[in-house]
């Protein structure tokens, strides 16, 4: 299954399916099993375990007993969802509530995906006050429970989203899908801090585990995964897998189990348009799988295991068993698996190669480490030649720069010395003004044209005796 000679990891789509052949993404976290097929095969095998142990007088349970208690115990879970959905152990009756359920679903028949704003305006608004307690009862009631083991709190969790799916049921199906979406962020947003890697699990232990498991691997090559790379590399890093191992560490930041989804989706698409660009041809599902593993070794993303758990328990159904989101989730809980379970033969390597590489006695080939050495030295050519390029650009920069200034301060002379002159000529006409104040009243308009003809031939005659003076002579009089 995981190993190949020639392409080295090799997954089939029929063994990503569920092994019940309900034809949904299957997962080794659920043993190979589709969330639904899972949890109908786990609940039953925890209540044959709860229900076989010792009775108080010391003797076992009968068959009768044991169906008995199964039955209370399911109608037990049955009536604590009813309680906190409808706030009776019984459903509201269809003719009394017909209307009131119409005016309800309205306003969420025009709601987008994606616009959790809009649906917590819907939620607080009149018409789903009574929605908004049920939510509210809810978290309340899961926070004073948080006690509880995790199992048992997926469980309910689950089973009030069921219920919550089942209130929009007359709508359509895609329209309940992207409600129900916003359902999940809101309460699981409030319920994180509770029902993360809780104590009643060991997620932390195999976190640390799964994170020294990726440390004691860093000297896995992409050749050794047969991770086709570019020839020429266009970015100074030099891996193209950069943004997709970026989003995988993004994922624990994230709180709703749909957001961590998106981030192992995101990271999925780097991975496909990085192989796009290494490789000629299309990228293969086989491809796809040791580009992830790559991608994961390298990130080594923190408390990846927690992260995976946390969405396959309080995730909603429909995103983990089919969707693009759900074959990027199967890919990646192979992707772990793989690394879990990884040897000699799975990289073409020998027991002994591989046991060297372990214990830090080998290093990867001269071959490839001239390999690296001459990317090295072509990524260290390509910044100097960069380097060189923006150089240039500076001082030619610089140079405009100092035209600039100098066109500047050019203009300001000029303009300087243009404003000068027009003082002057407003000088020399207010003293005209004072020496002949009277006709400059009274005169005609054939006068006022005699005094302006003899204004400009006085400035004409004394431009022309400025520029035939010689220095150190007198002022001329006319």
């Amino acid at each position: 299954m995981w190993t190949d000679k020639q392409r080295g990891i090799r997954v089939s789509q029929k063994e990503l399916l569920c092994k019940n052949a309900c034809g949904y993404y299957g997962n080794p976290a659920w043993t190979g099993f589709c969330s639904k097929c899972w949890r109908d095969q786990a609940r039953p095998a925890a209540a044959s375990r709860q229900d076989a142990s010792p009775a108080n007088d010391g003797t076992p349970l009968t068959f009768s007993k044991f169906e008995e208690k199964k039955s209370t115990e399911k109608g037990r879970r049955i009536n604590t969802m009813r309680r906190l959905f409808w706030g009776s152990t019984s459903p509201p009756k269809p003719q009394e509530s017909f209307e009131r359920h119409a005016n309800v679903l309205k306003p969420y028949q025009s709601l987008e995906p994606g616009d959790f704003t809009g649906f917590l305006k819907i939620l607080k608004s009149p018409s789903s006050q009574r929605l908004q307690s049920r939510c509210t009862a809810f978290l309340n009631t899961m926070e004073a429970y948080h006690d509880l083991p995790v199992q048992k709190q997926s469980d309910l969790v689950q089973d009030f989203f069921q219920s919550f799916a089942d209130y929009f049921s007359t709508l359509p199906e895609a329209q309940v899908t992207c409600i129900m979406e916003h359902v999940e962020k809101l309460i699981m947003t409030r319920l994180h801090k509770w029902v993360f890697c809780h104590d009643s699990c060991d997620d932390e232990q195999k976190d640390l585990a799964l994170q020294r498991r990726i440390r004691s691997l860093n000297w896995i090559t992409p050749q050794m995964l047969s991770v086709p790379f570019p020839d020429k590399r266009t970015e100074v890093t030099g891996d193209p897998f950069l943004p997709a191992i970026t989003a995988i560490i993004e994922m624990d930041a994230k709180r709703a189990p749909q957001d961590k989804l998106a981030c192992v989706s995101k990271c999925s698409q780097h991975v496909f348009e990085a192989l796009s660009t290494s490789n000629s041809e299309p990228a293969n599902a086989d491809d796809f799988l040791s580009a992830l593993v790559y991608v994961v070794l390298k990130a080594n993303p923190p408390r990846l295991h927690s992260n995976m758990q946390y969405v396959i328990r309080f995730g909603l159904p429909h995103s983990l068993m089919a969707g693009e989101s759900g074959y990027y989730f199967t890919n990646l809980s192979c992707a772990v698996a793989f690394i879990e379970k990884l040897d000699g033969p799975a990289l073409n390597l020998s027991p002994a190669e591989f046991e060297g590489y372990m214990l830090r006695q080998r290093a990867p080939s001269e071959g490839k480490r001239q390999q690296v050495d001459s990317d090295t030295q072509h990524l260290l050519e390509e910044l100097k030649g960069r380097q060189e390029k923006l150089d240039q650009g500076m001082d030619a920069l610089n140079v405009q720069l100092q035209n600039w200034v100098k066109g500047v301060h050019s203009q300001l002379d000029e303009a300087t010395a243009q404003f000068a002159v027009v003082q002057k000529e407003i000088a020399a006409q207010g003293e005209l003004s004072q020496v002949f104040p009277s006709s400059s009243h009274n005169a005609s308009p054939q006068e006022d044209d005699k005094v302006e003809s003899v204004l400009v031939l006085t400035d004409q005659r004394a431009g022309t005796q400025d520029t035939n003076a010689t220095p150190g002579t007198g002022p001329f009089l006319f």
